[in-house]
């Protein structure tokens, strides 16, 4: 795997785990940007609305919008992916123990 990739599948769970980490499993893409300038993922909001939409494809968030920002909702698969109930390609394996 190359290091894009791992950076890929890396900036996924972080997105995963930072929904979990709401009660309601809401962010809005601003704050998603956030949480990964804090692990170190110096993203542009491009790239943040890209990587909603891939998880949104593979059924691991959903997606609405609101006044031209996107709004992802953690969906079940992404929470079975951030239990190792069942993994999805693309996305890093989250470490044992949970989100």
């Amino acid at each position: 795997m190359s290091f894009n990739a791992f950076l890929e599948q890396d900036r996924r769970l972080v997105i995963l785990k930072s929904l979990a980490g709401q009660l309601n499993g809401t962010l809005n893409e601003v704050l998603i940007q956030r949480a990964l300038d804090t692990f170190g993922h110096n993203v542009s909001r491009d790239a943040v609305k890209s990587q909603l939409r891939w998880l949104e494809a593979v059924d691991a968030v959903t997606l609405r919008e609101a006044s031209g920002y996107l709004i992802a909702t953690l969906a079940p698969r992404g929470v079975d992916h951030l239990e190792r109930r069942t993994p999805i390609d693309g996305i890093a394996k989250p470490s044992l123990g949970g989100a």
